[in-house]
């Protein structure tokens, strides 16, 4: 009799190793909860530079900014295509109506490029890199990304970037 009650004690051990080692990793995914913030948070200056709450704002705040030129853009093509139907017999009219749906459509452009860099912003905020600029990885600053929230560069890289783009534009 006293075997067994030694075999169920080694079991008993072996169980609570287990349990052990397992309740750790469990602390670690509850301690990593989603961060939330009240729909009037501003990032300020006095938090720990692209703490949780910046990331979170900022990816709400792209995610919104995405979802406002998606419905715009929809609405823009949905209207735009209504208007092929009134084809005038004046020329003047049809060259109105070319050029604003030209400019239109370059517009609609515009906004798909936005949307684009807008989904390279929420990809830097999952990788940790959003909030740092790309050639000098030196923080971009918050006031920059409240008037940008796409900004991959620090203003002096920013201008650099401009300047060289103007050189070979000139070439």
């Amino acid at each position: 009799m006293p075997k067994t009650a030694k075999a169920k004690k080694k079991v008993s051990k072996q169980k609570t190793k287990v349990v052990s080692k397992s309740k750790p990793a469990a602390a670690k995914v509850v301690s990593k909860g989603p961060v939330k913030i009240s729909k009037t948070y501003i990032p300020k200056e006095t938090e720990k530079y692209m703490c949780e709450k910046h990331k979170v704002y900022f990816r709400i705040r792209l995610t919104e900014w995405k979802k406002e030129l998606i419905k715009a853009n929809n609405e823009a093509l949905y209207n735009g295509g209504m208007d092929d139907n009134n084809i005038s017999a004046d020329i003047v009219d049809q060259a109105n109506s070319y050029i604003d749906n030209n400019v239109e459509m370059k517009a609609i452009n515009r906004q798909i490029k936005l949307i684009s860099e807008i989904d390279k912003a929420l990809r830097r905020i999952r990788e940790d890199t959003y909030g740092y600029c790309l050639d000098t990885a030196e923080p971009i600053g918050l006031k920059r990304l409240m008037a940008r929230p796409v900004a991959k560069y620090t203003i002096a890289a920013q201008e650099k970037h401009e300047k060289d783009e103007k050189v070979h534009a000139d070439d």
